[in-house]
């Protein structure tokens, strides 16, 4: 009887924690719909009709085409640079969701981190394998100092990241006892 018990107690376990992987990977997906509906706005809007100021002197939209890395960085590459960087995009990927797949059930920031990498990778991914640069649009600015180009899956690497770099440095994780 324990084993029937223990049984299902177990599947419903699994269930719990592959619906709960679910919900944290639709939200991705939905992440990476509006990147890619806000680059396809960027491309419709202000690659034909112009830049747009938001707020004056902090905010505006400017269609970029990055063909390089993070902040414009190695866009002399050509379709060698193109295609290394969609395979290393695919393997940071691939990494990342190996480790959102080991991450227990009760990690949610570290989840969430991973769900937000995903979506991320995934909507430059798409750029670069399409197109062969990722579009970028957002400036924020103040004064004389712009901060680089970005797009939403730009936003969602960095919150991502830093959620991964909050979780490394300030949750204190069990420590094994080897013995």
């Amino acid at each position: 009887m324990n084993a029937t018990i223990d049984k299902t107690e177990l599947n419903t376990n699994v269930r719990t924690r592959m619906g709960w992987r679910f919900g944290y990977l639709l939200a991705s997906f939905g992440i990476y719909m509006v990147d890619q509906t806000t680059k396809s706005w960027a491309v419709r809007t202000l690659r034909f009709q112009g830049d747009r100021t938001i707020v004056q002197g902090f905010f505006d939209f400017v269609y970029t085409e990055n063909r390089g890395i993070a902040f414009g960085q190695l866009q002399e590459g050509g379709a060698f640079g193109r295609w290394f960087f969609v395979g290393l995009a695919i393997v940071a990927a691939t990494a990342v969701f190996y480790y959102f797949v080991r991450t227990p059930r009760s990690d949610d920031r570290v989840l969430g981190a991973c769900a937000l990498l995903l979506a991320g990778i995934a909507g430059n991914l798409t750029d670069r394998a399409r197109l062969g640069y990722v579009i970028d649009f957002v400036v924020l600015h103040a004064h004389s100092y712009h901060w680089p180009t970005f797009n939403v899956a730009d936003a969602s690497i960095t919150i991502g990241a830093l959620l991964l770099a909050f979780d490394l440095v300030f949750t204190k994780k069990p420590s094994v006892v080897s013995g």
